[in-house]
C-alpha cells in the first residue's frame, strides 16, 4: 500500500460500550500475547490472560475505553484513565493501555488514533512505556513529539522495580 492510499483511510476512535466490553477483553487477549515476546505472561487456566482492570473502565469515573476502526474494521483499542499510575499525579491523564493490530501498524493508523484520543482530553499527560519495550518507546517519541509539534524525549523513572519512559506533555484544548 502506497502513502496515498493510507491518505484515504478512514480512522475512527469511538467510546466503547459496556456492549462493546467482550470486544475489547479480545483485544486485550492479542495486546497480552504480544507482550509475551517482551515479558512473561502466564495464561489462566482458561487459555486466557485476562485483564483484572477492564471492567472498571464501565464502573468507574474518569476512565475511558476506546475502539479504533479502520474502514470500519477493527483495528486496536485505547485505555484512558484520570492519574499517573508513576508519579502519582491524579491531575494528569494516563494512556494506560493502547493496542493496534499488527496487520495496520506502520501505516500511520497508531499515529493517527492517539492523536484523537490525545485531542479528546485536553490538559497534561503521562505515557509511560517500560523499559524492555523498545517499539513502543519509539512510536510514543514519534506520535507524541508530532501531536505537540516539537520533541519530546521521555523521562526515565524507576517504580517497583520496573525502569519506565514516560513522557510527559500538554494537549492543548
Amino acid at each position: 500500500m502506497d502513502s496515498s492510499e493510507r491518505l484515504l483511510r478512514s480512522i475512527n476512535v469511538t467510546p466503547a460500550t459496556l456492549d462493546d466490553e467482550p470486544i475489547v477483553a479480545n483485544l486485550l487477549e492479542l495486546y497480552m500475547h504480544d507482550f509475551c515476546e517482551i515479558l512473561e505472561g502466564e495464561l489462566g487456566d482458561n487459555g486466557r490472560f485476562g485483564y483484572k482492570n477492564l471492567p472498571l473502565y464501565w464502573s468507574e469515573e474518569g476512565r475511558h475505553p476506546f475502539l479504533i476502526r479502520v474502514d470500519g474494521k477493527l483495528a486496536g483499542f485505547a485505555l484512558v484513565k484520570a492519574g499517573s499510575e508513576i508519579s502519582e499525579n491524579s491531575a494528569v491523564w494516563d494512556m494506560a493501555e493502547f493496542f493496534i493490530v499488527r496487520g495496520y501498524r506502520r501505516q500511520g493508523v497508531g499515529s493517527a488514533a492517539a492523536s484523537e484520543v490525545l485531542d479528546r482530553f485536553p490538559g497534561r499527560w503521562e505515557v509511560r512505556v517500560m523499559d524492555v519495550n523498545y517499539l513502543a518507546q519509539r512510536f510514543w517519541e514519534r506520535a507524541i513529539s508530532d501531536f505537540v509539534g516539537k520533541t519530546v524525549r521521555p523521562k526515565e523513572i524507576e517504580k517497583g522495580g520496573q525502569v519506565w519512559h514516560v513522557f510527559g506533555f500538554e494537549s492543548a484544548p
